[in-house]
């Protein structure tokens, strides 16, 4: 539960300050808060929890601000404006991350690395979403990953060789299809598929597993990374193909309508038809004539 807000500001000793959930900084980032804050001073109080130290004097621990906090140290202050809330250890450390989420606007890998410490203190899916105000679908996601035990995949998130989203791909595809989740793996890290490749390629390869048996054989299935891109590649140059046979096709269309309409605009050439016989079209062609 977050407590309320105080009603004033504390100018607290930063060398009586523990950082609860330290985290590493961008160096630009903390460069333009110290240029900031030197320049028009401090416009948000950071925010602390009062103990008491061993020496028996009050000691914080810092909950929001740890950018502001090193800011202030940089400059040389001792003391820095603190909002003092009354809250324990654990509210204290959900409120840092929070906080962190936040202000991070959602990074995956920091965030990765948030959840996987709020389910070492066995929180709950529930307890995590209500606490951070992430959404219900990312978080799920992000603890399937961890849940899956998928080290290297987690391994190549935090080293920012895959997205987060790339790398949820490849888990439920091993999760389904071991074999389809490691070529998918290879190809992604090979950059043979990008982006939304991965995911089109996954699709595709669960579209023929589902179809089974077609005209007495089954649809090819790739045995490995460099057939599943093959495969893959194939059937995009084939929808490329419809594709452009289906924009001949309307284009020849239009010139029908076109020459039909002029035509038909033609009374000599009414007569001639009527005479003829073949005064009616079928509905389709007199629908776009009328229309054209």
């Amino acid at each position: 539960m977050l407590p309320d807000t105080p009603d004033s500001v504390t100018m607290v000793p930063i060398e009586r300050i523990e950082v609860l959930n330290s985290r590493d900084r961008n160096m630009k980032v903390f460069e333009e808060i110290v240029e900031n804050i030197r320049s028009i001073g401090l416009k948000k109080p950071i925010t602390v929890t009062e103990r008491e130290a061993a020496d028996g004097a009050p000691a914080f621990l810092l909950v929001c601000g740890e950018g502001r906090l090193n800011a202030f140290r940089l400059l040389g202050e001792t003391h820095i404006p603190a909002l003092v809330v009354d809250v324990s250890d654990e509210d204290a450390f959900i409120m840092s991350l929070a906080e962190n989420i936040a202000r991070r606007g959602h990074r995956p890998l920091e965030i990765l690395a948030d959840i996987e410490l709020l389910l070492a203190r066995d929180y709950t899916i529930e307890d995590i979403i209500q606490r951070t105000g992430l959404s219900q679908k990312y978080v799920r996601d992000i603890v399937f990953l961890l849940e899956k035990g998928e080290e290297r995949l987690i391994e190549a998130v935090q080293n920012n060789t895959i997205p987060l989203t790339a790398a949820l791909e490849i888990a439920r595809a091993k999760n389904d299809d071991g074999d389809l989740g490691d070529m998918l793996e290879e190809a992604y890290k090979t950059g043979q598929l990008k982006g939304h490749q991965l995911t089109d390629a996954k699709r595709l390869m669960e579209r023929r597993r589902e179809k089974g048996p077609k005209s007495g054989a089954r649809p090819k299935l790739p045995n490995s990374a460099h057939s599943l891109v093959k495969i893959y590649q194939k059937e995009v140059a084939r929808q490329h193909k419809m594709v452009l046979k289906a924009e001949h096709a309307h284009q020849q269309l239009l010139l029908v309508v076109q020459g039909l309409k002029t035509l038909f605009a033609d009374e000599n050439f009414v007569t001639l038809l009527r005479a003829e016989g073949l005064d009616t079209l079928p509905k389709y062609l007199a629908d776009r004539i009328e229309t054209a």
